[in-house]
């Protein structure tokens, strides 16, 4: 019998604490999914450890192989095509993927960013929110388009920041929201009701806001 989940090859750097968020979705059939490859461009990091642990596919691009981004970019989609993914993942993934890249994937990558986008493109998110002494910080998840952290937004939540609380406690606040939202967004992707077109986001067939669903 031939399975209808939908296949996902997801990109990580580090941990894998949202790689082990869907994994965990996944295993109580909350997604109708299958990761079919975890692929790092870092080698002995724990995300590679949560894929062994779970079964599934595993390997290292190392980006130090390579003497042109263009050039890792290449061998990178070679790899994913490989396993013929409906859905690329980026979880923790901290890589600037050419355009090239990225339109090898178009509509079928997303992404995680740890702030309010359009706010805090880039790094050092959770101190830049703190410098400017923003009353609410949060994380977005956003269809992947080749301008950084640009793609049309799905769904975004938010926290408070409190006064005196470092980088790492609002970084901490954000990861546990980011764990409950990125697997409800796959979910919306794999029972095929999220798509994007036209660089937007539509979810049942409605244009999606700029800050993507119930933003509040």
């Amino acid at each position: 019998m031939v399975s209808s989940n939908a296949k996902i090859v997801v990109l990580i750097s580090g941990n894998g604490s949202n790689l082990q968020a869907l994994i965990d979705d996944i295993v109580e059939q909350k997604i109708a999914a299958e990761i079919v490859a975890v692929v790092s461009n870092k080698a002995n990091v724990f995300g590679l450890e949560r894929a062994a642990q779970a079964n599934i596919p595993h390997q290292v691009v190392n980006h130090k192989d390579f003497t042109t981004r263009e050039e890792y970019d290449a061998q990178l989609h070679s790899v994913i095509a490989g396993f013929s993914p409906d859905l690329v993942v980026l979880a923790g993934f901290m890589r600037i993927l050419t355009p090239w890249f990225v339109e090898q994937f178009t509509g079928k990558m997303l992404n995680i960013h740890p702030s309010l986008l359009p706010k805090y493109k880039g790094l050092d998110t959770h101190q830049r929110a703190i410098d400017a002494k923003d009353e609410e910080h949060g994380a977005s998840v956003h269809f992947v388009t080749p301008e950084l952290d640009g793609g049309p937004v799905v769904l975004q939540s938010k926290v408070p920041v409190f006064a005196d609380e470092t980088a790492l406690q609002l970084a901490s606040r954000v990861q546990e929201q980011e764990r409950q939202m990125y697997p409800l967004v796959v979910r919306w992707f794999c029972q095929k009701r999220l798509l994007m077109l036209n660089n937007k986001a539509y979810l049942d067939g409605n244009e999606m806001p700029n800050t993507g669903y119930a933003a509040d």
